[in-house]
């Protein structure tokens, strides 16, 4: 087992050092978001999301426990949940508490990039004594894959796909992780995914560039990280935190940008990247959907969808497939 943790962490670090070197040296430069949630850039996101200018988690965590019972009754028994990217695990807790109220036997697969989120998690769900936990520290795809093996013939398998991670992706590759995901189901399991829906430009501009500077520490950590995992020399003065609503795609962009003319080595990346003035680093992208663009994006990863709740105050929808 320790030897199979090491080969693992050794992969995860050379897969790092070379998207790092890959995205410094594409035009524009870019960096996977993935990369964000450290232990501190989880910690960090999870500060942004008990921000009052940051909604989803809240309005997120509000339909879930007025629909969980009503969830828990649709889904079969015994149900085997995989939910990619857990967070902190307080979702997972509402939905077990509702299936331990309908008496289903349950399992639950955690996946996750980030050691702290899924650490989190486990501690929030040891209250569930008789519920088997499975962590598995990988991305989505990989995640998914190790989450589903051996599934028993009598299981039923939910996916929660929550907190708009989806939105992260742009129309392309959301497709083939929605298909990855379906060939993983069959007829009866179910995908449970939460989405940030479009809102006024202002209100988004404040959710993801807050008057406490909270998400600009969180964008700036992955500077941070690469200089104490891979040995950079960023200087985190000369960067900082953008925000653009770009209306035509309709996501947000956030971005590092230089605020002067500057070289950064990053030895054990094997990468040196120059920027200009003004030259920005694309950390990350949150598409946001209107209500019906959700079902087709995923009616075309041959889904239906069975049930859609919407909280339209805060303008986020659970929609469950």
């Amino acid at each position: 087992i320790l030897a199979t943790m090491v080969r693992s962490e050794a992969r995860q670090f050379r897969q790092f050092a070379d998207e790092v070197r890959q995205g410094l040296t594409e035009v524009p430069k870019k960096l996977d978001p993935k990369y964000l949630y450290d232990s501190l850039g989880s910690a960090l996101f999870d500060a942004i999301c008990c921000l009052p200018w940051y909604r989803i988690a809240r309005a997120e965590n509000q339909l879930l426990s007025r629909k969980a019972s009503e969830l828990a009754d649709k889904i079969g028994a015994p149900v085997r949940i995989i939910e990619l990217g857990c967070g902190s695990g307080e979702k997972m807790v509402t939905l077990l508490r509702a299936c331990q109220t309908f008496r289903k036997k349950t399992s639950v697969h955690l996946v996750d990039v980030s050691s702290t989120a899924l650490a989190w998690s486990e501690q929030r769900l040891r209250e569930f004594e008789k519920t088997l936990v499975v962590t598995h520290q990988l991305d989505y795809e990989e995640g998914l894959q190790m989450a589903s093996a051996h599934r028993r013939p009598e299981e039923t398998l939910l996916v929660m796909f929550l907190g708009s991670n989806l939105g992260n992706r742009d129309t392309l590759s959301s497709i083939e992780l929605l298909q990855r995901i379906r060939n993983k189901l069959e007829v009866g399991d179910a995908l449970l995914l939460g989405i940030d829906l479009v809102k006024p430009e202002e209100e988004l501009l404040k959710a993801y560039d807050d008057p406490l500077g909270v998400t600009a520490a969180f964008n700036k950590n992955l500077l941070l990280r690469i200089n104490t995992e891979l040995g950079g020399n960023f200087n985190l003065d000369h960067f900082k935190h953008r925000i653009i609503w770009n209306h035509a795609a309709a996501r947000i962009e956030m971005h590092l940008v230089s605020t002067k003319n500057q070289a950064v080595l990053i030895p054990l990346a094997d990468c040196k990247a120059s920027f200009t003035i003004g030259e920005s680093i694309w950390t990350e992208s949150s598409y946001k959907f209107e209500i019906q663009t959700i079902v087709d994006l995923v009616e075309k990863a041959n889904f239906c969808s069975c049930e859609q709740w919407v909280d339209q105050e805060a303008r986020f929808a659970l929609t469950l497939f």
